[in-house]
């Protein structure tokens, strides 16, 4: 097992552009800590960094307390698992799965039953005779998961590894790799851009853009709270509710489309008098109703999507669109006046000058360029 610690790390190409902008991250000994963001973050770079196939242009790079900065990735003893599989076309699955116990030179019947018993947890037991070129896009991409686990590394570097994988075998590769990763306490480091991926399978994560860290912390507390603008939009399986508003005399109001909502608890205090804000709402966490309330907008039912045992309803109201998820059987009909209102327990307001959250904990902390009372539960990074 080992740590990992980034020190200023920065990764810039030819022509000026800067893939990962001096990052300075500590992933702990046995984590399983997900990359997450959109393409072209800079996810993948940060992750072939780590493993020594891209070589930093600044900072340092610790395992374990060792520098391997400049260390080749031979001697790094990391395991990567690749988005395009990079298997030997002329080896069957077991070999392949087998080939990193050959190199050390594992004695042939040990290396033989592990790469079995890999595969066997991996669905891979009916293939371990055929060859690449025999299997699916999602068999070969289990096949390279298999191999990395296989190898037992100090530390695992998974670059979107079950992007190619049906539904059915996503979920099950990955309650397989969360238990394996688990058992074997083996520091994990998982790029992907799914975030149900991401707030599933880590004990911790980050969300990047453009190079930068915007937000690290646990699955729950970046879904909670989001430390800004750009993290709010990108988590969430439905998009949260931004609602433009403008703060009410004395702080006390938020006032949307005429309409007069309570400020939300994590922000009482907080607010300037006509200040211009985003009031954000999960759409898991707004209510919706065909009944008048007090303090809720009044607007139309536009659209219904079925999302299973729950459905999302879009409700317009005037140029606004606000979206909730009500239980199945529970949706009002389209065209039917409603009304939406935020739980107040759980909106939060984002200012529309920074776009940083307003009034997080007291006992949480501001990156580098974050305002000076806006610290989060989690650490956040500043450009």
């Amino acid at each position: 097992m080992a740590s990992i610690e980034m020190r200023g790390l920065t990764k810039a190409y030819a022509g000026g552009v800067v893939a990962v902008n001096s990052l300075d991250l500590t992933i702990a000994d046995g984590e399983f800590f997900a990359l997450l963001g959109p393409s072209g973050c800079g996810k993948t770079t940060l992750l072939r960094t780590i493993a020594g196939l891209e070589q930093a242009t600044e900072g340092s790079l610790l395992l374990n307390g060792r520098d391997v900065t400049t260390a080749p990735p031979g001697k790094r003893d990391v395991a990567m698992v690749f988005q395009d599989y990079a298997l030997f076309p002329h080896m069957n699955v077991n070999e392949n799965i087998a080939y990193p116990l050959r190199i050390q030179k594992v004695p042939s019947a040990e290396r033989r039953a592990k790469a079995e018993e890999t595969g066997a947890g991996l669905g891979l037991s009916e293939l371990m005779e055929r060859r690449p070129g025999q299997l699916s896009g999602g068999q070969q991409q289990r096949v390279a998961l298999a191999r990395a686990i296989a190898y037992r590394p100090q530390v695992f570097l998974f670059d979107e590894p079950l992007s190619n994988l049906d539904a059915r075998l996503r979920l099950e590769a990955r309650t397989f790799l969360k238990r394996l990763q688990k058992d074997l306490g083996v520091t994990t480091v998982f790029v992907t851009h799914d975030q149900a991926e991401a707030l599933a399978m880590a004990d911790r994560m980050a969300v990047m853009e453009s190079g930068h860290i915007r937000q690290i912390g646990t699955p729950s507390e970046v879904f909670h709270r989001p430390v800004n603008v750009f993290v709010a939009n990108f988590i969430g399986s439905t998009p949260m509710n931004l609602i433009p508003a403008r703060v009410g005399p004395a702080g006390e109001s938020l006032v949307v489309a005429s309409t007069s909502l309570p400020v939300p608890t994590s922000a009482v205090g907080q607010l300037a008098e006509d200040e211009d804000v985003l009031l954000g709402s999960r759409p898991e966490y707004t209510d919706v109703s065909c009944s008048e309330g007090p303090g809720a907008l009044r607007g139309t039912v536009a659209v219904l999507e079925n999302l299973g045992a729950t459905a999302l309803v879009s409700v317009e109201t005037g140029d606004l669109s606000v979206q909730a998820v009500v239980p199945e059987g529970e949706e009002p009909a389209i065209g039917a006046e409603a009304w939406v209102l935020p739980q107040r327990q759980r909106a939060l307001v984002y200012r529309v000058t920074d776009g940083l959250l307003v009034s997080r904990a007291p006992d949480e902390s501001a990156g580098a360029g974050a305002a000076p009372d806006a610290g989060s539960a989690t650490e956040v990074a500043s450009a």
